[in-house]
């Protein structure tokens, strides 16, 4: 016995008929809601929350690497890897931005 799902394209090949896709269930809410301020307003504020949370996590992840290596300068490593990494996604995300 086959499950058969409402919409389900597999279904509807087994029922031998096509049911017609409905134009608003089949955008994502993303696009309905890409002018609202808030969603703006939120995506711009991640951007600027990205960099100081890459350096910190490297600095973090460098200290740890220190104590359990019993060295003294991974940390500065881990800073200009979190840096790097902050910078590489904060150009990501705001070029996404752009071409929307």
């Amino acid at each position: 016995m086959a499950l058969l799902l409402p919409g389900c394209a597999a279904g509807a090949q087994l029922l031998g008929r096509v049911q017609p896709m409905d134009d608003s269930t089949s955008k994502h809410p993303e696009d309905r809601k890409s002018k609202d301020p808030l969603v703006l307003l939120a995506r711009y504020s991640e951007i600027g929350f990205i960099l100081p949370a890459a350096v910190i996590v490297g600095y973090l992840i460098g200290l740890a690497l220190d104590h359990w290596l019993h060295q003294h300068w991974i940390y500065l490593a881990g800073l200009i890897f979190g840096a790097v990494v902050g910078f590489v996604k904060m150009i990501r995300m705001a070029l996404s931005s752009f071409h929307e």
